[in-house]
């Protein structure tokens, strides 16, 4: 096991956003964290990533309490990247994969040549190869997510926490972005992500994690995970679940509102009459 909550509570300004929330993240797996917004999705993976220091239980790092690791020596185990990360301003591509490799800089350790190696790998592995020199704020949207994945690459962790990489992304760059995390997963690295595209999570992760009001309401690969009854349920919408027809996976198909209501409708008018008044008008 590599990483791992146990018992966790974490609160903003007193009201609890975690409660005594337990989940383990298999290790070399491809993790998705879903739910509605403002469940804890987000602050699950800050607190995984030491950017939230919990109230109450433990985040596990190879069975050892997260916080006990020094902030260099748990960079070289989990890198993580947050929603909407701000580049300074005028810096190149290069400049921002560099920082990825700061956690392993010591004051008897400085730049080596396995830094611009890592850097190379990095910029190679997301496809920016030819941009190393070119501005971050000049890229396109898909351009400059690749960088910030570069950027966590050149960290060379063995843990990528991603919260919400897809957000801004038209369609074609997630599925991009989102096919570029699966191949860094079969390589032998373990990837959790939040997401708000259901299909796109069941199509993708290893294992899903489900959250509800602060709480793992399920949690296991996606074809046992995500059902009809837990869509509903946890997301609130009426729907079918079919297998997608490229991969098998499942596939959220929503019920339109005038469909919806035409089977609450048919459901009442075919219901059980419940009336204590017999057909004569003789109370029973």
């Amino acid at each position: 096991m590599s990483l791992a909550a146990r018992d966790l509570t974490i609160s903003y300004g007193g009201a609890p956003v975690l409660r005594d929330l337990t989940v383990d993240i298999p290790h070399g797996g491809f993790t998705m964290v879903i739910g509605p917004n403002g469940c804890g999705k987000s602050t699950l993976v800050k607190a995984m990533g030491r950017v939230l220091k919990p109230g109450g239980g433990q985040i596990l790092l190879h069975g050892r309490d997260l916080w006990s690791y020094r902030g260099r020596e748990a960079a070289r185990h989990v890198a993580l990247l947050p929603q909407n990360p701000v580049a300074p301003d005028g810096i190149t591509v290069e400049g921002l994969v560099r920082r990825g490799r700061y956690p392993h800089h010591t004051l008897l350790r400085q730049w080596s040549p396995a830094d611009d190696d890592a850097i190379a790998f990095a910029l190679e592995r997301t496809g920016l190869g030819d941009l190393g020199g070119a501005q971050v704020g000049r890229l396109s949207g898909g351009q400059r997510q690749r960088a910030w994945i570069a950027m966590v690459l050149a960290q060379q962790t063995e843990l990528l926490l991603l919260d919400e990489p897809t957000t801004f992304l038209d369609i074609s760059h997630q599925y991009e972005l989102l096919e570029l995390c699966r191949e860094l997963h079969e390589e032998g690295r373990t990837v959790v992500a939040v997401l708000h595209d259901l299909n796109q999570a069941a199509r993708f992760a290893t294992h899903l994690i489900v959250m509800s009001e602060g709480r793992v309401v399920a949690q296991g690969p996606p074809s046992e995970v995500v059902t009809s009854r837990l869509v509903h349920e946890v997301f609130g919408l009426e729907c079918d679940v079919v297998p997608d027809p490229r991969t098998l996976t499942p596939m959220v198909v929503p019920h339109t509102r005038r469909a919806a209501a035409a089977s609450l409708a048919g459901r009442a008018q075919n219901a059980p009459r419940t009336s204590t008044i017999s057909d004569s008008g003789n109370s029973r």
